[in-house]
């Protein structure tokens, strides 16, 4: 059995600057957060980063001194490594809306559901997906809109990466991974549409020690392990 396992800041060194990642969590809930902090060390730029959420970005005093830094994509944005900006909401960091509106970071916008199904289908070689979530509004501008029945559809084309960085509670050393509770989020779907997947485990134990009942995600779509709880 080859050993998955790696260090965060061996992760980092395999993304180069300008690739297209995808970012498991949401609002840092199962964010790979070490990874993330590898990447920020390395300063890489120039990312085209797939996530829900900016993350929760740093607080300030009145005089400006950060009391609180950011959390999970937060940190990539807060360094100004991102170059293109794919998320579903951007509301809990005040960065996102600054670099977009000074255009050093091109910002889009997908509704949740339909952010999902397009990693989906990128994910499950699909060429898109149809919803009638967006239709009458700027979510439609420059899509393609089929009917069928009488009712109208966007085509939401697929999404795919370069690299996904998820977030694992558990994870064996063969790659299977479990998600506690809402850390679920994206980081099943992310897991299949992308060329490398990084998983950060909150524990890694040995194979079998893990019940296949509580698989997520196999083995074969991990590629690389980190463990979250190494100091």
């Amino acid at each position: 059995m080859r050993n998955k396992i790696i260090t965060a800041k061996e992760a980092a060194a395999m993304i180069p600057d300008g690739a297209t990642v995808m970012i498991g969590g949401f609002m840092g809930n199962g964010s790979p957060e070490h990874i993330i902090d590898a990447l920020v060390e390395k300063n890489v730029q120039g990312l085209h980063v797939m996530c829900n959420d900016g993350g929760i970005g740093a607080v300030y005093d009145e005089n400006g001194n950060e009391i609180k830094g950011p959390t999970g994509n937060g940190k990539l944005i807060k360094n100004k490594s991102v170059k293109k900006f794919y998320a579903t909401h951007i509301g809990l960091n005040k960065q996102v809306a600054a670099q977009m509106n000074d255009g050093t970071m091109e910002v889009t916008l997908f509704p949740q559901g339909s952010f999902a199904e397009k990693i989906r289908a990128g994910g499950g070689g699909l060429g898109g997906v149809l919803t009638p979530t967006g239709i009458g509004t700027e979510i439609a501008d420059g899509k393609d809109i089929i009917t069928i029945d009488g009712k109208q559809y966007l085509i939401e084309k697929p999404l795919h990466a370069d690299f996904a960085i998820i977030g694992g509670s558990i994870v064996d050393k063969k790659g299977n991974v479990f998600y506690k509770g809402t850390t679920k989020n994206f980081q099943m779907v992310m897991a299949t549409a992308a060329d490398t997947v990084i998983v950060e485990a909150e524990k890694i134990v040995e194979v079998g020690e893990l019940d296949p009942d509580y698989v997520m995600t196999p083995f074969i779509f991990v590629d690389y392990i980190v463990d979250g709880g190494a100091k």
